[in-house]
């Protein structure tokens, strides 16, 4: 049903009052959503296959997560954990302590947005070392706030007029296009030879999955390079799960498919349901090293966001969304490998990622491996005409990415492949 209001009176408004810096993927305004669908301010509807960019993984507005919002709401919204704290708070860290992939006793903190988290991660690492240097990879996105910013692997539009970025941050070579693990990590050494002493190093940080980066999995003998490293030389490992985390990649965290054990995990997204809400989950004797007043924030682990939290945590237990994303993402690489083998279809790749973080790459033609830059931009635009929600991401712009809720009903998820397989048609 239609509000009155028009998508074009929207953009129009936005244009005077919101700066440009703040880019939108689509410019349709949402009403209302439930589950994997969405409905914009003009009545149509939208099969949603970006989630909120990974946040609503157990979709939008789960009756679990809005009852215990609810609950919450009626004894109070805020009172700051820095000055009054909250049960909520503690319960949700003791969650996360228990699930961490550590060995020994853990301890986590709470914050509001992703680029919070990990810039936090690597306040507590430079406490815990007492050195200040940070190693992240090419292609690697870690927020857009300062050092988030100089940690991320992506010059424009991260970097492109922001001046110089926060110094001691090195970049790596990640394992893509042609650049292999043992590239990587000779790199890495070469940077220790070459650059900084690895004795100067805090941390190094990486996604298990890239997200903006374009959907490319950190191989295992990365991670385990990486680990290995970081042992020898007192360096703490980082596992960026802002986007991977909370059930997405088939695992609670996306690490666990490597079987390596970081020192710290930043969290966001999809903790917090649809509510503000992001951490770092570290080992103890780590997480203790900063003094007092050190750490925090005026809204960090808001009693809204940790109520939320919790209930999120229950739904992906009780409805098994660990195994569910697995079957999403099984039956969208399915769909892809037989768009890849189509000429009558705009000329794509095989899917890539993890449980159900899928992307696939558009080409620039019919058997090349040479992608498309900007493609993926175009056919998520003809998507959202279609009445599909998708993203795009890559250092160039190539990759089309795919993240239903994992609540989806196959009903739903085969309706939306289907948009998208027609939208390859155009």
């Amino acid at each position: 049903m239609s509000t009155g209001k028009s998508n074009k009176d929207l953009s129009a408004r936005r244009a005077a009052a919101v700066p440009v810096g703040v880019g939108s993927a689509t410019a349709i305004y949402a009403d209302r959503a439930q589950g994997a669908e969405l409905w914009d301010v003009e009545g149509r509807r939208y099969v949603d296959f970006a989630a909120g960019i990974a946040v609503v993984n157990v979709g939008h507005r789960h009756p679990a997560v809005i009852q215990a919002v609810q609950e919450q709401l009626e004894h109070f919204s805020h009172t700051g954990f820095q000055v009054a704290p909250y049960e909520n708070y503690i319960a949700l860290a003791e969650r996360l302590n228990a699930a961490a992939p550590f060995d020994g006793p853990a301890k986590s903190i709470f914050f509001t947005t992703g680029a919070e988290a990990t810039e936090n991660a690597v306040k507590i690492a430079r406490a815990a070392t007492g050195r200040s240097g940070v190693i992240a990879f090419t292609g690697g996105f870690h927020g857009r706030t300062l050092l988030a910013s100089a940690m991320t692997g992506k010059v424009n539009p991260y970097k492109t007029q922001f001046g110089t970025m926060p110094g001691d941050v090195f970049h790596a070579p990640f394992p893509a296009r042609g650049v292999s693990v043992a590239d990587s990590l000779n790199a890495l050494d070469l940077m220790f030879a070459a650059d900084i002493d690895p004795s100067r190093v805090a941390a190094i940080i990486i996604e298990p999955v890239q997200g903006e980066g374009g959907f490319r999995v950190s191989p295992k003998e990365l991670l385990e390079g990486l680990r290995e490293r970081c042992t020898k030389h007192g360096i703490l490992l980082i596992a960026d799960e802002v986007q991977t985390g909370f059930a997405r990649t088939g695992k609670l965290f996306g690490i666990q498919h490597s079987g390596v054990k970081p020192d710290l995990i930043s969290v966001a997204k999809a903790l917090g349901g649809g509510f503000p809400l992001s951490g770092v989950v570290g080992r103890a004797e780590i997480m203790d090293a900063v003094r007092p007043g050190g750490l925090g924030g005026t809204y960090g682990g808001s009693p809204l966001a940790c109520a939320a939290g919790l209930a999120v945590l229950d739904v992906i237990e009780k409805e098994k969304l660990c195994a569910r994303a697995e079957h999403i993402g099984a039956t969208i690489s399915k769909r892809i490998a037989g768009w890849a083998e189509r000429s009558d279809l705009i000329p794509v790749g095989k899917a890539h990622g993890l449980g159900a973080m899928i992307g696939f790459d558009v080409l620039d033609a019919h058997g090349s491996d040479e992608v498309k830059a900007g493609g993926a931009g175009q056919i998520c635009a003809r998507a959202t005409e279609a009445g599909l929600i998708v993203l795009s991401c890559g250092v160039l712009g190539e990759t089309v990415r795919l993240l239903p809720p994992l609540t989806i009903s196959d009903e739903l998820l085969n309706e939306g492949l289907d948009l998208l397989e027609k939208v390859l048609a155009v």
